[in-house]
């Protein structure tokens, strides 16, 4: 079942209109814990506390600051964030369009699904095109006063709009200065091999979330009374780098 409708808007590029829904594509299911005071097992609110005189500041008296330095800092009025604030104006403006493999990973933030609004024409006829040609549409948009650059891609029929990182909120690997690391053809050859006999069709349904599934077993079986057992965690050795080569073999063999 789809989630709710979070927006509405137009999806614009070249002389075309489409008029679109946007849903949340994910739906995170995580157990919700809450914190008790102890002596009454009441639950605890919170509050903002004046570092000064450590006693509760009501919201009318709450201002924003930008720290210029330590302990320094510049107020923001409201009306200030207000008029820094994007202007909504609910177009998806398509600037251009990449093929989906120059989009590195890393970009992709938070993906949200686009329905048809009111069978809007044109709907169907992009989502194929985007499909055929494997290309993504690179875009920008205004929701809720925040402007976003987003990349607008299709699956199975459905649109699928997600919010990219800018280049500076990227962390490039050459930032890294890696050692390169010289390998022999063999050690080459069999990482290869134990690589393609364990490559197989993604198939997400396959795993489940086992910290959750834990934390709900945990819950049932302290609810009914039963002691609950704490397991120490798993440790694992790193191989050291010159028995790699014979872990490989042994792995390579294992997955034959």
């Amino acid at each position: 079942m789809a989630a709710g409708t979070i927006w509405k808007g137009i999806i614009h590029f070249g002389e075309t209109d489409i008029a679109v829904k946007l849903h949340s594509a994910v739906r995170e299911e995580r157990l919700q814990f809450h914190l008790l005071h102890e002596p009454d097992k009441v639950r605890l609110r919170q509050q903002m506390i004046c570092a000064v005189d450590k006693q509760p500041v009501p919201a009318e008296e709450q201002l924003k600051g930008f720290e210029l330095e330590e302990g320094k800092y510049l107020l923001i009025d409201p009306e200030e964030l207000e008029e820094a604030a994007s202007e909504n104006n609910r177009v998806v403006v398509v600037h251009e369009f990449v093929k989906n493999s120059q989009i590195w990973p890393l970009y992709l933030n938070r993906a949200y699904n686009l329905e048809p609004d009111n069978l809007a024409k044109g709907y169907a006829e992009l989502a194929r095109s985007l499909i055929a040609l494997d290309v993504a549409g690179i875009c920008t948009w205004t929701m809720r006063k925040r402007s976003y650059f987003g990349a607008l891609q299709a699956n199975g029929g459905l649109l699928r709009l997600s919010t990219l990182r800018y280049a500076d909120e990227v962390v490039l690997p050459e930032s890294f200065n890696l050692e390169k690391v010289l390998l022999s053809d063999k050690e080459l050859r069999i990482g290869s091999e134990l690589i393609n006999q364990l490559t197989v069709p993604f198939e997400p349904a396959k795993f489940q979330n086992e910290h959750q599934a834990k934390l709900r077993l945990m819950i049932e079986n302290k609810s009914r009374g039963e002691k609950i057992t704490v397991l120490p965690p798993r440790r694992l050795i790193p191989t050291e780098s010159d028995q790699l080569l014979q872990a490989l073999e042994a792995s390579l063999k294992k997955a034959a």
